[in-house]
């Protein structure tokens, strides 16, 4: 059955060459199944997309080198050395880099939702960095969660006051955290 396929093509393909789009249409409808697998068995580290783009690439140089095609010679070749070809280009335009789809490994690697063990520390130093009212406020409401009327009271500062020193406190937090991010 093979050889009968392989012939088939190429009298698909000679119709095709001399002008028969008909003949030209059933041959791409015959060999791309076959080039699909055979670029799905080739380049399976390409990804399910990747080897429908290689395959593009090989139905689009079939189409603009199909006169190079010798009538006298088998199909099968000439259509299995440009897959080949076009396979390798793939790899070689990738380079180095190999595609894992996380999803095969998200139960695996999925790390505990728990605190930034970094982040304290972080913290500490942004802090420390502000003049010591300032400081003692952040800590007290921010991170203690004593209330406002209760460091007022700790700091003999109103509310008010209290309020517009942490806003004051913050906004300059945001402005240390800016230059120390860059």
């Amino acid at each position: 059955m093979m050889a009968d396929q392989g012939e088939v093509w190429g009298q698909l393909l000679m119709a095709a060459n001399a002008g028969d789009a008909r003949s030209y249409a059933r041959f791409l409808q015959a060999v791309t199944p076959v080039l699909r697998g055979i670029v799905r068995a080739k380049g399976v580290s390409l990804g399910p997309a990747g080897c429908e783009d290689v395959l593009q690439d090989v139905l689009l140089a079939i189409h603009l080198k199909r006169h190079t095609w010798k009538p006298d010679s088998p199909v099968r070749p000439w259509l299995y050395a440009i897959t080949r070809y076009k396979i390798i280009d793939a790899f070689r335009a990738r380079g180095r880099k190999i595609d894992v789809p996380i999803d095969d490994f998200a139960d695996v690697l999925a790390a505990d939702a728990g605190p930034d063990p970094t982040e304290a520390a972080d913290m500490a130093k942004m802090i420390a960095m502000l003049d010591g009212r300032s400081a003692t406020i952040i800590r007290k409401i921010g991170l203690e969660g004593v209330s406002v009327a209760q460091t007022g009271a700790e700091l003999t500062m109103s509310e008010g006051a209290v309020r517009v020193a942490l806003h004051r406190a913050l906004k300059t937090l945001a402005i240390l955290r800016e230059r120390h991010v860059k």
